[in-house]
């Protein structure tokens, strides 16, 4: 399986492995990429977070369990937006870590 085709499967699918815990360095620069850019494309925001796509997604999906964030797949671009309670979250987080 592709690469691009595991990461859009894990966002699809909305399932992490039982034991994932996340990055709280991790989760602010996503976070804080997304508060500084608005909604983009897992691509962009890969680049502009420093992450691979496959730890991107995993992260993502942690964020969309929670409420923080959302993705939307359309022709196969992942575009990954914070929700209210996401910028609430980031703007948190910014000031502790």
């Amino acid at each position: 399986m592709a690469l691009n085709t595991k990461v859009i499967e894990i966002i699809k699918r909305k399932k992490l492995e039982p034991d994932f815990d996340p990055s709280m360095k991790t989760l602010s620069r996503i976070m804080k990429t997304m508060i500084e850019k608005g909604a983009e494309g897992k691509t962009q925001l890969s680049l502009d977070a420093n992450l691979n796509y496959a730890r991107l997604a995993k992260h993502i999906v942690w964020l969309e369990k929670k409420g923080l964030a959302e993705s939307t797949i359309e022709n196969n671009k992942i575009n990954v937006a914070l929700t209210a309670d996401g910028k609430k979250f980031a703007s948190t987080i910014s000031k502790i870590i």
